[in-house]
């Protein structure tokens, strides 16, 4: 009598995507610190050496995520293509901005990475080319809207760029100094005494938090609002 065996379930074939997308779910959990080879093989269930057949190394795994991630800001809001007609360049551009914001905290570690990367990825690109074609739709000429691709800066992608970020578990330490300085330094202790960003839920990183990320893309955008007014008219 010949006895059947139960047949395993069929594995899902690894493939670059699937790489990218598991790389994602394993520094959402656990940082970007938790990414190494090692680490995504293991969550994939495989041998390390069976990711180089998709990606090359850590650094082509880091720029595959970029572009997987500005994928999703695409997704969250509704694709990067540039209206026909632009009523309201502002509303659109905080919508989009505001979006990628949203995907940005679902991902609180990619600012870092993004700010790492040295080439500029596809997905990217096309994201950058619709925030510029609304505002040139919507009456920039473009010197203008170079000059609001700089002065919107990584607030494009979401996220606030830091002049200064104290290492993980760093934040005590500087508090102390601050309490040091407090007769040298009156107006910073001050300020600090009356604004705490305490809410994890609301920030990325160390004082990028949500309202502070808003107010500073409203003063920009209402800026850049009263500059296109004042273009001349042809």
């Amino acid at each position: 009598m010949v006895t059947k065996t139960k047949s395993q379930p069929k594995r899902e074939p690894l493939s670059r995507e699937r790489v990218l997308a598991a790389a994602i779910e394993v520094a959402d959990e656990g940082g970007i610190e938790a990414l190494t080879m090692r680490g995504l093989a293991e969550h994939l269930g495989v041998e390390a050496m069976s990711l180089y057949y998709h990606v090359a190394n850590k650094e082509a795994i880091f720029d595959g995520v970029v572009d997987a991630i500005v994928a999703e800001i695409g997704e969250e809001i509704g694709g990067f293509e540039v209206p026909e007609k632009v009523d309201d360049w502002q509303a659109e551009i905080r919508r989009r901005i505001l979006g990628a914001r949203a995907v940005i905290m679902r991902h609180k570690w990619a600012p870092e990475v993004i700010e790492s990367r040295t080439i500029i990825a596809p997905t990217v690109m096309f994201y950058m080319h619709g925030l510029l074609g609304v505002m040139i739709e919507g009456g920039f000429d473009y010197d203008l809207g170079h000059h609001a691709m700089h002065a919107l800066g990584s607030r494009a992608l979401g996220f606030s760029q830091e002049l200064f970020e104290p290492e993980p578990g760093q934040e005590q330490e500087v508090e102390q100094d601050l309490e040091e300085l407090i007769e040298h330094l009156p107006y910073i202790v001050g300020m600090m005494e009356v604004i705490q960003h305490d809410d994890p839920e609301d920030t990325v990183g160390w004082c990028d938090d949500e309202t502070e990320f808003r107010f500073a893309l409203d003063i920009i955008l209402d800026g850049l609002e009263a500059r296109r007014q004042a273009l001349p008219t042809t």
